[in-house]
């Protein structure tokens, strides 16, 4: 089976992109250009997403690939509702993730991806429901990625930071805030203990 020229593929898009302009400017359609360019965007992703699908060898089109596919998402969301940031962030985090499950080795990857899929979710309460106190929810975000890290990478040292940011999460927005500072004198406590006990335990 022949090849279809890439150049054919690319031309026929700025063709589209040239009817959609005119029926723009004749007022047929509204926001054409951005129509035109989440199709751009989306067209890239599905590029990039092969590249990576076919071989897994070529983890990074992962990011590049699911960030378009995000952002091309988001020009079709309706405005006010506060998914467009949780299309575009969450498609970035999903990139990460994408990233690790191709290869369990860059575990690395689960901590921009819990990241920026939590920041998706804040923005998406914070300006589709008008939700201000949002730093817990973001805090309890960044804890459940430290332990999926602990638990999904066997890396033990990530409950520390898990441990820590839960408790900054579920205290954060409460009358409570102050017992922070102490949660992470607590944390400390218990982290210097163990690391004390394990290497008495090696001797």
């Amino acid at each position: 089976m022949k090849r279809i020229d890439f150049r054919i593929l690319l031309g026929a898009l700025l063709i589209f992109g040239s009817v959609l302009g005119f029926l723009e400017l004749q007022g047929i359609l509204s926001d054409a250009s951005a129509f035109f360019w989440a199709i751009v965007f989306g067209v890239a992703a599905l590029v990039l997403l092969y590249i990576f699908f076919t071989n897994r060898e070529n983890w990074w089109a992962a990011i590049p690939g699911f960030t378009l596919a995000g952002l091309s998402a988001a020009s079709f969301m309706p405005e006010g509702l506060g998914w467009d940031g949780l299309a575009f962030l969450g498609g970035i985090g999903l990139g990460f993730w994408a990233v690790y499950f191709s290869g369990r080795d860059r575990w690395w990857a689960i901590i921009p991806g819990g990241v920026l899929v939590t920041l998706g979710i804040v923005s998406m309460l914070s300006e589709g429901y008008n939700l201000i106190e949002t730093g817990g929810i973001f805090f309890m975000g960044l804890g459940l990625t430290f332990l999926l890290v602990a638990i999904l990478a066997n890396m033990r040292w990530a409950y520390i930071p898990s441990v820590a940011l839960l408790l900054v999460g579920l205290l954060v927005d409460t009358q409570y805030a102050s017992a922070i500072q102490y949660a992470w004198i607590i944390v400390l406590l218990i982290a210097g203990g163990l690391m004390i006990f394990q290497a008495l335990r090696k001797k």
